[in-house]
């Protein structure tokens, strides 16, 4: 399966995300009102933002499909990344609203308690965007895609905040009023964590970064290469969901070109192989 058909499988994943927020943000907004719950109508709130963030994911997965054109020679992938990193700015901002709301309620005095069918409704919505993270963070990892991992994240930090929203409703049944602002704080800190986490790997793709680990591994593999006479340099770069190598090797310098041609296509089926690397560049030089 070449790397069109996963994203396009990605973009399953990102619809499934928008008809979950959709659904669930309506329900919310519907029952925290009749039930007089704030903490469950701020979860719905909060999913009417993550729709815009999963439409941004669906966006980066759609032009990432697109082929190479005049101005753009290594195709479309990276808008993917770019998608990710919008969707960790939604995230942040879901997060440091969670926290701020949280403080708003350490000074406000609670007076009406809300209806348990919002409590419940919030425990469900919570139980949906789990399966939903475990679908999408293991079709993700599948396809490789950087921006659905993203939005897995995204489910599972709403997953968190429903869950907080339960914690805290279920509380003011008991007089335990303190219950929400706690179990708010400590959600809207995992979320910023969370969000921090996706904003750091997207930027370290942008400015091509690359694991210095998996660098070495690729290097070893070439080195054991029979022709290769030694490997004077290896570099990589995240493009979309795709891994972009270039080599520099030394070889006996007696060989004609179509025996040089024969080991760089050695190696890079030996890499795709290995590897997963759809493109490598490499370059060869004579070995003194």
């Amino acid at each position: 399966m070449d790397q069109a058909d996963n994203l396009k499988r990605g973009e399953k994943g990102a619809w499934i995300s928008i008809c979950a927020y959709v659904v669930l943000a309506a329900a919310k907004l519907i029952v925290g009102t009749i039930g007089n719950s704030e903490a469950l109508s701020a979860d719905g709130l909060n999913n009417t933002t993550d729709i815009v963030a999963s439409i941004a994911v669906l966006i980066g997965l759609k032009i990432s499909r697109k082929p190479p054109d005049d101005d753009h020679h290594y195709g479309h992938y990276r808008a993917e990344t770019v998608a990710s990193m919008f969707a960790a700015f939604i995230i942040v901002t879901v997060g440091i609203q969670v926290i701020i709301d949280t403080f708003d309620q350490l000074f406000t005095e609670e007076t009406a308690r809300p209806d348990m069918l919002t409590a419940w409704t919030a425990l469900g919505g919570a139980a949906v965007m789990f399966i939903v993270y475990v679908y999408n963070a293991a079709l993700a990892q599948k396809i490789g895609s950087s921006s659905l991992n993203a939005a897995a994240q995204d489910n599972r930090s709403d997953a968190l905040v429903s869950i907080g929203a339960f914690v805290g409703i279920t509380g003011t049944q008991f007089g335990l009023f303190w219950l929400d602002p706690l179990a708010g704080l400590i959600v809207g800190i995992i979320i910023c964590k969370t969000a921090w986490g996706i904003f750091r790997e997207a930027t370290h793709t942008l400015t091509d970064g690359f694991d210095e680990k998996q660098i070495k591994k690729i290097k070893a593999s070439i080195a054991k290469v029979p022709e290769v006479k030694k490997v004077v340099d290896v570099k990589g770069r995240i493009h979309g969901n795709q891994t972009f190598i270039e080599v520099t090797i030394l070889v006996n310098p007696n060989l004609n070109v179509k025996e040089s041609h024969a080991i760089t296509e050695k190696i890079e089926n030996f890499l795709q192989e290995k590897h997963n690397i759809t493109y490598a560049h490499i370059h060869i030089e004579p070995y003194e």
